[in-house]
């Protein structure tokens, strides 16, 4: 727009277009922060903390489709409070599930700035893909000790990026990485080159990540990516495209492993690390003998035993989201996170493949949320912060698909005769 028609508008216009791109870089640094997770309470956490809290003084509105999620979110940490009751030493369990409360909030948040502006959903994946990408490029440099001191961004031999573990670096990647997929498969094949840059670095990260969680991950939110796009499409050109690119693909992910493979220590690493069962996952205390402990406590323990307890007792914590739930969140938390887990998938896949301005966004949000949950079965989920930016992303779209409908209905509601008469 010319200066002379910006002179013209009026002030309350010049300012809500200052607002709006206020409001929306402010949102993009929390999300850039969110690859950064070295230590709690992260730089995510305290930024996001003080926007929360600004946006909802300014008019954060809450859709009445949102109204389950903030309401499940609720009753699980209320859970999670009353499972503190039945612990002798508190510790740091205040902090934990301030924490767990901050995580349930910015779900909630997510979901309400998307249902009303989803403009910001493009923004939101860009700013995740740069965030996914500078943490490989630290979590690579970090495996290949590319720098002194380069070895912080490591754990266990493993790329860790800027995260405390590998096996949260490596799914928190698994998002961007989709979603460049995404765009690599319905974009013109100019674009290719840009985009399969930035993918090859997540998918590095992935790989020396060594997380069999995110290696699972990654290619099952690819495949029901793929069959999503191929069942959406009426075009047989285009389902074509998605045959040929998925076979180049899976040649070329082949090829890129075995050249991968002949680096030294990677193939050993590789090997010990693509085995299903590892020993502390089957030893006589081990990962899966801990699951029948639990669900037995569980059953004697109907509020819980309090958060973080299970790990002080059986040396280390319980390794599934719903064994964890029933343990640090009580039967109140465990009922409210499996309705929650339910209800977003089933919502979610109703709208799943409606042509909508958002659907790319809500497509690689809800496969990657899937991985996560199925994940969950294996590892401890529920202070992943991308896990609770999935929940906003697809409680956005349910919103949004909500006021669609709701205005389809308005205008096919026949007009009151005494309008029409006042009309003519």
């Amino acid at each position: 727009m010319p200066p002379s028609a910006v002179n013209q508008l009026p002030p309350s216009a010049v300012n809500a277009k200052l607002i709006a791109l206020i409001s929306s870089a402010a949102i993009a640094v929390g999300i850039l922060l969110s690859g950064f997770v070295i230590s709690e309470p992260a730089p995510y956490e305290l930024y996001m903390a003080g926007l929360i809290a600004v946006w909802s003084l300014f008019g954060l509105r809450i859709s009445r489709a949102i109204v389950p999620l903030l309401v499940l979110l609720v009753a699980m940490n209320i859970g999670g409070m009353i499972a503190m009751t039945q612990m002798a030493d508190l510790a740091n369990t205040p902090l934990y599930l301030a924490v767990s409360l901050f995580l349930a909030f910015s779900a909630i948040f997510f979901a309400s700035v998307t249902s009303v502006q989803p403009g910001l959903y493009r923004l939101i994946f860009i700013a995740y893909v740069v965030s996914a990408v500078a943490t490989s490029l630290l979590g690579i440099a970090g495996y290949f000790h590319a720098f002194p001191g380069a070895e912080m961004f490591t754990k266990y031999d493993r790329a860790a990026g800027a995260f405390q573990d590998p096996n949260v670096f490596g799914p928190f990647l698994v998002l961007p990485g989709t979603y460049l997929l995404y765009l690599l498969l319905t974009g013109p094949v100019s674009r290719m080159p840009l985009l399969a840059v930035p993918l090859l670095v997540i998918a590095a990260g992935i790989f020396f990540s060594f997380s069999r969680g995110a290696w699972g991950m990654f290619a099952v939110s690819a495949v029901l990516l793929t069959a999503c796009l191929f069942l959406q499409s009426a075009s047989g050109m285009f389902r074509l495209r998605l045959v040929v690119m998925t076979i180049a693909a899976v040649a070329l992910l082949v090829i890129a492993i075995l050249v991968i493979l002949q680096l030294p220590g990677v193939s050993d690493m590789f090997t010990q690390r693509a085995h299903l069962e590892q020993s502390y996952d089957t030893a006589r205390l081990g990962r899966f003998a801990r699951y029948t402990i639990g669900f037995q406590l569980a059953l004697e323990h109907p509020f819980g035993i309090g958060p973080l307890v299970f790990g002080t007792i059986y040396g280390e914590d319980t390794h599934d989201i719903w064994l964890k739930a029933l343990m640090d969140y009580g039967w109140l938390g465990f009922v409210s996170f499996l309705t929650l887990t339910l209800w977003t998938i089933c919502a979610g896949f109703r709208i799943l493949l409606r042509n909508r301005p958002w659907q790319p966004y809500l497509l690689c949000a809800y496969v990657a949320y899937l991985g996560n949950i199925g994940l969950g079965t294996f590892i401890d989920i529920d202070h992943w912060r991308h896990l609770y930016l999935l929940l906003g992303l697809i409680w956005g779209a349910i919103a949004l698909e909500y006021a669609h409908q709701r205005q389809l209905r308005l205008a096919r509601r026949p007009m009151p005769l005494a309008a029409i008469s006042s009309a003519g």
